[in-house]
């Protein structure tokens, strides 16, 4: 989608689509984000039936969802694209363009106040995009973090009752923690709370936070075995299962009674979307490329006893039946609320 489009043709005029693909494939391996912004949403695969629905609102709740990303992960101000840019708050098409050519101009941002020299940023849109922007090796250290130019003041009053710079301050947990956020509280506590969790992590990435997770050496639906313990990565969850990625091109199915070692109804009582499990392999179906997994036979039985079958000898043995609660002398409400609460209604 990106090798045939307008950006890709303006990116790379001399070079064919496939050159272009394969940059822009090299490029998502360097920041994903800042690639795949040139991109449809809808393009990367948002679902199967994206074409099918009301394409404006479509439009707006992904544009919506790709700008929250964007805002929450932070852009550097002298390395991003247009394209990227063009998401930050505050910041359209034009003024996105107006920050690359002038960058181009003049060279790379050294401070955010620099940004108020850019043609029709304003006060306004400076305001609301100050924040989302991050300028490496600036002067001030704080403009490579998430604290805003209005709340500058604060970090230099909190340095200087530390007798500290704002330089030995910003990174410094040890100084950090010996804030009191109520001695600031005229700022607003909360305010000065999300500053201090800023100032000891400062312009951190909320991504390089991801879990490292390695699938087992198998490639194909043909080296899977019955019997296999795997690790998998949850990639769907519907009504009657979950699926899971084991690192071969078909998801297994973990049924919903396979799950969890306790009665569920539903796998999201159990599961999330992204979750890292360990998975059996129950059965594999070369001809129609199915995988049956487990998750509960890799994990210890801490769940109630089920009810077992014949043992020692022909005699069945019964698990003793939970005592029902005489619903008879309450009142209409109180029965409704305790049946309610008998079948999780």
């Amino acid at each position: 989608m990106y090798s045939a489009s307008e950006v890709a043709r303006e990116e790379f005029p001399q070079e064919d689509v496939t050159v272009r693909g394969a940059v822009s494939i090299g490029r998502r391996l360097m920041d994903p984000l800042a690639e795949l912004v040139k991109i449809d949403p809808k393009s990367i695969g948002v679902g199967q039936y994206q074409h099918d629905v009301n394409q404006v609102r479509l439009k707006e709740k992904l544009d919506q969802t790709v700008e929250s990303c964007v805002n929450l992960v932070g852009v550097n101000l002298n390395t991003a694209s247009r394209h990227l840019l063009s998401y930050v708050s505050g910041i359209g098409e034009t003024i996105a363009k107006n920050i690359v050519e002038y960058r181009s101009a003049n060279g790379m941002f050294t401070s955010r106040n620099e940004l108020k020299k850019v043609a029709r940023l304003g006060d306004k849109a400076f305001e609301q995009c100050a924040g989302f922007l991050r300028i490496p090796q600036a002067d001030n250290p704080l403009d490579n973090s998430a604290v805003h130019p209005e709340s500058y003041e604060i970090v230099n009053n909190i340095a200087k009752d530390l007798n500290v710079t704002v330089k030995d301050l910003v990174g410094n947990e040890s100084l950090v923690k010996q804030v009191n956020a109520k001695q600031y509280a005229s700022y607003g506590e909360h305010r000065v709370n999300d500053i201090l969790k800023e100032l000891v992590k400062p312009g951190l990435d909320p991504r390089s936070t991801a879990e490292s997770f390695e699938f087992a050496n198998i490639y194909s639906i043909e080296e899977v075995q019955v019997g296999m313990e795997l690790p998998g990565n949850v990639t769907n969850l519907t009504k009657f299962g979950a699926f899971v990625d084991i690192g071969v091109k078909q998801d297994g199915l973990v049924h919903v009674s396979e799950i969890a070692n306790r009665y569920i109804s539903d796998p999201s009582e159990a599961l999330k979307l992204g979750q890292k499990v360990k998975v059996k392999v129950l059965e594999v179906d070369l001809s129609r490329k199915r995988i049956a997994l487990s998750i509960k036979q890799t994990e210890p039985n801490n769940g109630p006893q089920q009810r077992s079958g014949h043992t020692g000898g022909n005699k069945q043995q019964r698990q003793p039946q939970p005592q029902q609660k005489d619903l008879s002398n309450l009142d209409i409400n109180d029965a409704l609320a305790a049946l309610k609460n008998k079948f999780k209604k």
